[in-house]
């Protein structure tokens, strides 16, 4: 089916994203992969090239445009086969908006021009030890002190945590409020007492630095708060909901390269003297992948004029996340069975789509969790 979402000027931009994936990522993919992260450069070319916070504000140093653009920015880096690059997904489109839209106007002069330059480089520190899809459960504490509050606590399986410049910490100033009692902070590594532990080494996403943040009695400023206190946990459900389609509409544009990849597989490679796509059996999974699909795209592209006319809400972007990646998880499945041996060699990419889907189900809130988010709204 045609979709419709997307204008001539997007498009054009999508041919600019792809010249950019193809001569600058993809050639050093691998190599990426090795180190364990992106190159620095790779992040000042893509500020310079305009795919960096380009839903910013041109006061802040975005270029202003919708969030289609960023849309296409998702799913180039799945198609092209460089999903380690949701880290610049994340930089964009969640570290940024907290900041222009909680963030005083002092915070945004300070660090969007630059985050839109490649100059910093954005996280965000949700996910604790002990506390991973249950934000309530936060452990890390900010106690205020005069003109600034003392940030203790540790954050694990943090996305940029090796690169990172600035971090968005949540953290407990009301321990006693649950919910209640959590507030949002920028802290950068300018200041004492913030430290980054050790890049994690994961099952996928190997390009992608994950890694361990540690705050020692960090003094942040006043201002460096976002929004006001103990309402970090209502900035953070008000925001998550992009987020988690943000993930969709990377599954579903993964599960369309690699059906047509799989696709082109079955037609070069022959078994018993005859291509494999021959077989009635390929044609079916096959078939019964692209339906499926082709199903979540339309649901997806819903979803996104949803959020564009602000209208998305919560449970619909959790049934988003949660359906598009247990599909990927089938449907990938599914297309490396079909490489037989070549689709477990690191070298095919089906098989680094394969390993690196399979963190979609967990990141963002848990599948569960989010099941728990659509069930409030039953009738």
């Amino acid at each position: 089916m045609p979709r419709t979402l997307f204008a001539e000027e997007h498009l054009q931009f999508k041919e600019a994203v792809d010249r950019f994936l193809d001569g600058e990522v993809v050639p050093n993919y691998e190599r990426y992969e090795d180190q364990g992260f992106i190159d620095r450069e790779v992040w000042t070319q893509a500020g310079q090239a305009g795919f960096l916070c380009p839903t910013m504000p041109e006061e802040y140093g975005g270029s202003g445009v919708d969030r289609l653009f960023s849309v296409v920015l998702f799913e180039a880096f799945s198609r092209k086969h460089v999903p380690a690059l949701l880290g610049m997904s994340l930089h964009n489109e969640i570290v940024a908006p907290y900041i222009l839209n909680y963030g005083s106007e002092q915070l945004k002069r300070k660090y969007l021009p630059k985050m839109a330059s490649g100059e910093m480089i954005g996280a965000i520190a949700m996910t604790e030890p002990g506390a991973g899809s249950d934000l309530q459960g936060v452990r890390a504490t900010a106690v205020r002190q005069g003109d600034h509050y003392v940030l203790n606590g540790s954050k694990t399986f943090i996305t940029n945590a090796v690169l990172c410049d600035l971090v968005i910490v949540v953290a407990k100033t009301d321990p006693a409020g649950g919910a209640k009692g959590t507030s949002l902070f920028i802290v950068d590594t300018s200041m004492p007492g913030f430290t980054k532990g050790k890049r994690l080494k994961k099952v996928g996403l190997k390009a992608q630095d994950t890694g361990e943040l540690f705050f020692d009695n960090v003094k942040v400023p006043v201002e460096n708060l976002l929004g006001e206190e103990n309402k970090g946990f209502s900035y953070l459900m008000h925001e998550l909901a992009w987020e988690r389609l943000q993930i969709a509409i990377a599954a579903v544009a993964q599960m369309e390269q690699a059906i047509e990849d799989t696709s082109r597989y079955c037609r070069e490679r022959k078994a018993f003297g005859k291509e494999i796509m021959d077989f009635q059996t390929t044609r079916h999974k096959l078939t019964e992948a692209m339906t499926e699909v082709q199903v979540a795209r339309v649901f997806v592209d819903r979803c996104i004029e949803l959020r564009l006319k602000g209208e998305l809400d919560a449970a619909t972007a959790s049934m988003a996340k949660y359906w598009c990646t247990d599909l990927t998880s089938k449907v990938l499945d599914v297309c490396l069975q079909l490489h037989g041996g070549y689709g477990y060699m690191w070298e095919y990419p089906i098989a680094r789509a394969w390993a690196d889907a399979r963190v979609s189900r967990i990141y963002g809130g848990a599948n569960e969790i989010m099941k728990e988010v659509i069930s409030r709204q039953l009738p």
